[in-house]
C-alpha cells in the first residue's frame, strides 16, 4: 500500500443566498458547497479527493500543476484554502 498526499488551493466565496462556494481553480469543474466555511471545505476535500482519485484512475493518470496560492487574485470576502487529499493505493495501481 502506497499513499500520497495531494494539496491543492480552493477558493471559498460567500453566496448571495449565504452559503458558500468553493471553487479549484487547478482542478476543472470541482466545485462544492456548504453552508458554513467548515462545511464548504469538508466538501471541498471530498470533492477534490474523487477528482483526484478520478483522474488518477485514467490511463495517463496526470495531474495539473498547483497554481500557487500567492498567485490567485481574489476578490473582496474571497478566502483561499489550502485542501490536503491523502489517497491510499494498493499493490497493482498503475498497472
Amino acid at each position: 500500500v502506497c499513499k500520497m498526499k495531494f494539496t491543492y488551493p480552493a477558493i471559498i466565496k460567500k453566496t448571495e443566498k449565504g452559503t458558500y462556494h468553493a471553487t479549484f481553480p487547478d482542478l476543472i469543474c470541482c466545485e462544492a458547497e456548504g453552508d458554513t466555511l467548515e462545511e464548504t471545505v469538508e466538501l471541498a476535500n471530498e470533492a477534490a479527493f474523487d477528482w483526484i482519485s478520478l483522474e488518477l484512475s485514467e490511463d495517463d493518470g496526470e495531474l495539473p500543476p498547483i497554481t500557487d496560492i500567492r498567485d490567485i487574485v481574489l476578490e473582496e470576502g474571497d478566502v483561499v484554502r489550502n485542501i490536503c487529499v491523502n489517497i491510499r493505493f494498493t499493490d497493482g495501481w498503475d498497472e
